[in-house]
Protein backbone atom coordinates (compact mmCIF):
# COMPACT_ATOMS: atom_id res chain seq x y z
CA UNK A 1 0.00 0.00 0.00
CA UNK A 2 1.51 3.32 -0.99
CA UNK A 3 1.30 6.42 1.15
CA UNK A 4 0.35 9.92 0.07
CA UNK A 5 3.13 12.54 -0.14
CA UNK A 6 1.87 14.13 3.11
CA UNK A 7 1.93 10.73 4.86
CA UNK A 8 5.52 10.20 3.62
CA UNK A 9 6.55 13.62 5.00
CA UNK A 10 4.82 12.89 8.32
CA UNK A 11 6.59 9.55 8.67
CA UNK A 12 9.97 11.06 7.76
CA UNK A 13 9.68 13.94 10.26
CA UNK A 14 8.64 11.51 13.01
CA UNK A 15 11.48 9.09 12.07
CA UNK A 16 14.17 11.81 12.07
CA UNK A 17 12.87 13.43 15.26
CA UNK A 18 12.90 10.04 17.02
CA UNK A 19 16.39 9.28 15.66
CA UNK A 20 17.61 12.54 17.22
CA UNK A 21 15.78 11.65 20.47
CA UNK A 22 13.89 14.95 20.45
CA UNK A 23 10.43 15.43 21.87
CA UNK A 24 7.76 17.02 19.73
CA UNK A 25 7.88 20.11 21.95
CA UNK A 26 11.68 20.42 21.74
CA UNK A 27 11.78 20.10 17.95
CA UNK A 28 8.98 22.67 17.65
CA UNK A 29 10.84 25.06 19.98
CA UNK A 30 14.15 24.73 18.13
CA UNK A 31 12.50 25.13 14.72
CA UNK A 32 10.45 28.14 15.84
CA UNK A 33 7.15 26.36 15.18
CA UNK A 34 4.00 25.92 17.22
CA UNK A 35 3.88 22.47 18.81
CA UNK A 36 0.37 22.07 17.36
CA UNK A 37 1.74 22.70 13.83
CA UNK A 38 4.37 20.00 14.26
CA UNK A 39 1.85 17.63 15.84
CA UNK A 40 -0.51 18.10 12.87
CA UNK A 41 2.36 17.55 10.44
CA UNK A 42 3.41 14.29 12.12
CA UNK A 43 -0.24 13.17 12.07
CA UNK A 44 -0.30 13.63 8.29
CA UNK A 45 -2.61 16.63 8.47
CA UNK A 46 -2.11 20.24 7.46
CA UNK A 47 -0.24 21.66 4.49
CA UNK A 48 3.41 22.30 5.43
CA UNK A 49 5.22 25.13 3.67
CA UNK A 50 8.74 24.99 2.32
CA UNK A 51 9.81 27.30 5.19
CA UNK A 52 8.39 24.91 7.81
CA UNK A 53 10.09 21.85 6.29
CA UNK A 54 13.44 23.66 5.86
CA UNK A 55 13.33 24.81 9.51
CA UNK A 56 12.76 21.23 10.63
CA UNK A 57 15.51 19.88 8.36
CA UNK A 58 18.03 22.41 9.69
CA UNK A 59 17.24 21.55 13.33
CA UNK A 60 17.46 17.82 12.56
CA UNK A 61 20.68 18.41 10.54
CA UNK A 62 19.39 16.44 7.56
CA UNK A 63 19.03 17.29 3.86
CA UNK A 64 15.59 18.69 3.00
CA UNK A 65 14.99 15.68 0.75
CA UNK A 66 15.13 13.25 3.66
CA UNK A 67 11.83 14.78 4.83
CA UNK A 68 9.98 14.92 1.51
CA UNK A 69 11.22 12.08 -0.71
CA UNK A 70 11.09 8.37 0.17
CA UNK A 71 13.98 6.22 -1.08
CA UNK A 72 13.40 4.86 -4.59
CA UNK A 73 14.84 1.86 -6.40
CA UNK A 74 15.27 1.30 -10.12
CA UNK A 75 14.04 3.73 -12.76
CA UNK A 76 12.16 6.71 -11.37
CA UNK A 77 10.26 9.22 -13.48
CA UNK A 78 8.71 12.45 -12.26
CA UNK A 79 6.44 13.79 -14.98
CA UNK A 80 6.20 17.55 -15.44
CA UNK A 81 3.64 18.91 -13.00
CA UNK A 82 3.36 15.66 -11.02
CA UNK A 83 6.04 16.06 -8.34
CA UNK A 84 5.23 17.10 -4.79
CA UNK A 85 5.00 20.89 -5.05
CA UNK A 86 5.73 22.71 -1.80
CA UNK A 87 4.72 26.40 -1.71
CA UNK A 88 6.33 29.26 0.18
CA UNK A 89 4.31 31.00 2.90
CA UNK A 90 5.60 34.47 2.05
CA UNK A 91 6.24 34.71 -1.70
CA UNK A 92 4.98 33.37 -5.04
CA UNK A 93 7.58 30.55 -4.97
CA UNK A 94 7.33 26.76 -5.14
CA UNK A 95 9.87 23.95 -4.91
CA UNK A 96 9.51 20.43 -6.29
CA UNK A 97 12.05 17.82 -5.25
CA UNK A 98 12.99 15.71 -8.26
CA UNK A 99 15.68 13.48 -6.75
CA UNK A 100 17.03 13.02 -3.28
CA UNK A 101 20.63 12.22 -2.60
CA UNK A 102 21.39 8.52 -2.90
CA UNK A 103 23.34 6.65 -0.21
CA UNK A 104 26.91 7.92 -0.08
CA UNK A 105 26.06 11.22 -1.80
CA UNK A 106 24.75 14.43 -0.34
CA UNK A 107 22.81 16.33 -2.98
CA UNK A 108 19.18 16.97 -3.87
CA UNK A 109 17.74 18.03 -7.22
CA UNK A 110 14.76 20.44 -7.33
CA UNK A 111 12.75 22.43 -9.84
CA UNK A 112 11.79 25.84 -8.48
CA UNK A 113 9.27 28.27 -9.89
CA UNK A 114 8.27 31.81 -8.99
CA UNK A 115 6.24 34.76 -10.14
CA UNK A 116 7.16 38.44 -9.74
CA UNK A 117 6.48 39.65 -6.22
CA UNK A 118 8.08 39.28 -2.83
CA UNK A 119 11.44 37.53 -2.69
CA UNK A 120 11.60 34.04 -1.18
CA UNK A 121 14.01 34.56 1.72
CA UNK A 122 15.82 31.40 2.79
CA UNK A 123 17.50 30.92 6.13
CA UNK A 124 20.91 29.27 6.34
CA UNK A 125 20.85 25.55 5.55
CA UNK A 126 23.04 22.97 7.27
CA UNK A 127 26.75 23.94 7.39
CA UNK A 128 28.67 23.30 4.17
CA UNK A 129 25.62 23.50 1.89
CA UNK A 130 26.27 24.82 -1.63
CA UNK A 131 23.48 25.74 -4.04
CA UNK A 132 23.78 25.38 -7.83
CA UNK A 133 21.11 27.23 -9.82
CA UNK A 134 20.49 26.84 -13.58
CA UNK A 135 17.80 29.14 -14.97
CA UNK A 136 15.41 27.44 -17.39
CA UNK A 137 12.90 30.28 -17.96
CA UNK A 138 12.40 33.92 -17.01
CA UNK A 139 14.79 35.97 -14.90
CA UNK A 140 15.88 35.60 -11.28
CA UNK A 141 17.71 37.71 -8.73
CA UNK A 142 19.26 35.11 -6.41
CA UNK A 143 22.11 34.52 -4.02
CA UNK A 144 23.37 35.28 -0.52
CA UNK A 145 22.27 38.49 1.18
CA UNK A 146 24.24 41.40 -0.27
CA UNK A 147 25.63 39.28 -3.13
CA UNK A 148 22.52 38.54 -5.20
CA UNK A 149 23.00 38.33 -8.96
CA UNK A 150 20.59 38.67 -11.87
CA UNK A 151 20.29 35.54 -14.01
CA UNK A 152 18.52 34.69 -17.26
CA UNK A 153 17.77 31.51 -19.24
CA UNK A 154 20.80 29.20 -19.40
CA UNK A 155 22.72 31.15 -16.72
CA UNK A 156 24.29 29.23 -13.84
CA UNK A 157 25.16 30.48 -10.36
CA UNK A 158 26.77 28.68 -7.45
CA UNK A 159 26.67 30.10 -3.92
CA UNK A 160 26.88 29.12 -0.24
CA UNK A 161 23.51 27.92 1.00
CA UNK A 162 24.65 27.95 4.61
CA UNK A 163 24.15 31.73 4.72
CA UNK A 164 20.85 33.63 4.45
CA UNK A 165 19.92 33.96 0.78
CA UNK A 166 16.96 34.72 -1.46
CA UNK A 167 15.28 34.07 -4.80
CA UNK A 168 13.10 36.60 -6.62
CA UNK A 169 11.42 36.29 -10.00
CA UNK A 170 11.62 39.29 -12.31
CA UNK A 171 9.32 37.87 -15.01
CA UNK A 172 6.18 35.69 -15.06
CA UNK A 173 6.84 31.97 -15.45
CA UNK A 174 10.34 32.06 -13.96
CA UNK A 175 11.84 28.61 -13.32
CA UNK A 176 15.16 26.96 -12.55
CA UNK A 177 16.82 23.69 -11.64
CA UNK A 178 18.36 23.85 -8.17
CA UNK A 179 20.95 21.36 -6.93
CA UNK A 180 21.52 21.43 -3.17
CA UNK A 181 24.94 19.98 -2.37
CA UNK A 182 25.73 19.00 1.22
CA UNK A 183 29.11 18.09 2.71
Amino acid sequence: MSRTPLEEIAAAVRRERTRQELSLAELARRAGLAKSTLSQLEAGAGNPSVETLWAIAVVLDVPFSRLVDPPARGVRVVRAGQGVVIPSEHSPFTGTLLAACPPGARRDLHVITAEPGAARSAHSHIPGTTEHLVVTAGRWVAGPEGEQVELGPGDYACFPGDRPHSYQALEPGTAAVLVMEYV
